[in-house]
């Protein structure tokens, strides 16, 4: 039989009721199909099954009650979007390179600029000599 089709025991004291049961099974199979590896071994296919499996046998680490809600407050002050910014933010280091490329970039420029003028210089007198 699967274990949709029979009734879940789970530990009461961890898990309040099936809701978060649900709720955490949930959120472990999306974990699987980004492709975490998996906890405990089954012949069950399917990830939401597996899922379940590993949150009925305490095999993953979920918070409840009080510590989430303090987990979940604690989140909410993180400013990611300000962290990804600094993360981002060129160093010191960087104004550097860029000066050097530019120095490169620009003596590349007047390397080539000066190719130029040479072979159509060398051109043109090929040309008044004939």
């Amino acid at each position: 039989m699967d274990i949709i089709s029979l009734p879940v025991d789970y530990d009461k004291k961890k898990i309040e009721n099936r809701y978060r049961l649900v709720v955490i099974a949930s959120q472990r199979a999306r974990e699987l199909s980004l492709g975490v590896k998996q906890r405990v071994q089954t012949k069950a296919k399917k990830m939401t099954t597996t899922a379940l499996l590993e949150t009925i046998t305490g095999e993953i680490e979920f918070l409840t009650g009080d510590e989430a809600v303090v987990a979940r407050e604690k989140a909410e002050r993180i400013d990611f979007k300000k962290l990804a910014e600094e993360k981002r933010r060129p160093a010191e280091d960087l104004s550097e390179l860029e000066k050097d490329l530019r120095v490169y970039l620009h003596e590349k420029g007047a390397t080539e600029r000066a190719l130029e003028e040479l072979f159509t210089e060398t051109e043109r007198l090929e040309d008044t000599e004939e």
